[in-house]
C-alpha cells in the first residue's frame, strides 16, 4: 500500500465495493444498527451506490460522487436526520465490524477507524438544525477534518 493511497490499501474499486456491501449487511443484521437502519429505505441499493462514489473519491481513487449529477455534501445528505451519539456508534460499529472482516492491514484499519469517527462525528446534529454557515463547509465530508490520504501521510 502506498502510505498516501487507503483506496489502493483496500483493494481498489473491488475493495471499497465489498467494504460497502459488508457495511450495510452489517446493518441489516445488527440489533445495534436498527435506528440507523431505520434512517434508509428498505432497497438499499441505491445507498450502496452512493457510499461507493463518495468512499472512492475519500479514500484518493476516483471522484465519481462528485462527477454525479446530484452531489450533496454529507452535511445536507444528513440534515433531515436525528444523528447523536447513539446513531454515531451504531454507524461506526458497523463500519468497524467491515473494516476487521475485509482489511488485514492494521495500520490502515485504525487510520480509516479514526477518519471514519471524524467524519460522523461531525454529522452528528442531535436533532437540532445546524446554522446555514455550516453547512456547505469546504471538504469531501463536509468538515474540514482531513481526508484518510492526509491522515495515513502523518502517520
Amino acid at each position: 500500500m502506498k502510505a498516501s493511497d487507503p483506496y489502493e490499501g483496500l483493494g481498489g474499486e473491488a475493495g471499497v465495493r465489498a467494504l460497502v456491501e459488508r457495511f450495510y449487511d452489517t446493518m441489516d443484521r445488527l440489533p445495534e444498527a436498527r435506528s440507523i437502519r431505520a434512517m434508509h429505505a428498505e432497497d438499499l441499493a441505491f445507498m450502496h451506490q452512493a457510499l461507493f462514489d463518495f468512499l472512492s473519491g475519500w479514500l484518493g481513487g476516483p471522484p465519481l460522487y462528485y462527477e454525479r449529477q446530484d452531489p450533496k455534501c454529507m452535511h445536507e445528505a444528513h440534515f433531515p436526520y436525528r444523528i447523536g451519539e447513539e446513531e454515531r456508534d451504531a454507524w461506526m460499529l458497523c463500519m468497524d465490524l467491515a473494516l476487521a472482516d475485509l482489511t488485514p492491514d492494521a495500520k490502515l484499519r485504525s487510520v480509516l477507524h479514526e477518519a471514519f469517527f471524524r467524519m460522523a462525528d461531525g454529522l452528528r446534529n442531535e436533532g437540532k438544525a445546524r446554522p446555514a454557515e455550516e453547512m456547505g463547509k469546504t471538504g469531501i465530508s463536509g468538515t474540514d477534518d482531513p481526508r484518510p490520504t492526509d491522515m495515513l501521510r502523518d502517520h
